[in-house]
């Protein structure tokens, strides 16, 4: 038993495209899994929406897995070990959502049981968290998708009670988004933003259409291991920081390394001041009269 210092290596990206019917998300998830690996062959589409991938194949020649019922947790983890064993490289489940309230998930299943429900519950949370666990240690990139549906909350307006969308709700177990790095909610107008986001490359900012470049710019997080922090030393980066004369060349070099964000979160602040008060410096300044 040995303590070490925390680093990050090379990763693969687990993430989740969840939204209603409509918004995007089987298209979404191929243009961003061609931009993780830049190559339609190294993508399989794990099919449980009825062939639904099968639209797009205008893309390009990625593979397709039909699954059918039972969707069951264990018939998932198999999809995924024949997509592992064919050298795939991005898999996408699309989507997660039949192995929670599809024909023969988890919840019809629970519904068809005998005897005590809580004791039932015992027996198909392991089943569900070997099929969570399957796609957090896959040797590969994966996305899955998660159907939606818009939460209404009541709340009184000029004394009456009155429905009103909260957000949308993941159509999967309760946490289950929490289990994935990166999560983009999008709507019915195809846009995407992030409502989680460990890779701090998304969250917080305006909503986007996923594209290629999404993909791309995971990969180069998932990129950044510890041999890349290996090759930056601490006085470097404040040499970087440093160096910055403008905000937006210090934001970039602050979004160029997710992980010392942290560690280094002063040094970004001390300049941020910096630039904004030589800035101020540099504007002239005017007497009530209008003269310098």
């Amino acid at each position: 038993m040995e303590l070490q210092t925390a680093s990050r290596k090379k990763v693969k990206i687990k993430m989740a495209l969840q939204g209603p019917s409509g918004s995007g998300k089987t298209k979404s998830a191929l243009l961003i899994a061609y931009g993780l690996c830049g190559s339609w062959s190294k993508i399989a589409v794990i099919d449980s929406e009825n062939r639904s991938a099968d639209l797009y194949a205008d893309l390009g020649d990625y593979q397709v897995l039909p699954l059918q019922a039972p969707f069951t947790p264990e018939r998932y983890v198999q999809a995924m070990n024949v997509c592992l064993k064919a050298g795939i490289q991005v898999i996408i489940l699309d989507s997660v959502s039949h192995e929670w309230e599809g024909v023969g998930g988890i919840l019809e299943t629970h519904s068809a049981m005998l005897g005590n429900s809580f004791t039932n519950w015992a027996k198909l949370t392991p089943r569900h968290n070997a099929f969570v666990q399957a796609i957090l240690q896959a040797d590969a990139h994966v996305i899955g998708t998660i159907r939606a549906k818009q939460e209404y909350v009541l709340s009184e307006k000029n004394g009456k009670q009155v429905p009103e969308k909260v957000g949308l709700k993941g159509i999967t177990r309760d946490g289950m988004d929490y289990e994935f790095t990166l999560v983009f909610d999008l709507d019915i107008t195809l846009k995407a933003k992030a409502s989680k986001d460990r890779t701090q490359l998304f969250f917080g900012k305006p909503e986007f259409i996923p594209s290629v470049d999404t993909g791309a710019q995971v990969l180069k997080w998932c990129s950044q291991g510890t041999d890349t922090y290996k090759e930056i030393t601490p006085e470097e980066i404040i040499g970087k920081i440093r160096a910055c004369n403008s905000t937006e060349e210090l934001l970039s070099l602050y979004n160029t390394y997710p992980l010392l964000q942290e560690s280094f979160s002063l040094d970004f602040t001390t300049r941020r001041k910096e630039i904004d008060n030589q800035q101020h410096s540099t504007q002239p300044n005017f007497s009530t009269n209008g003269t310098h």
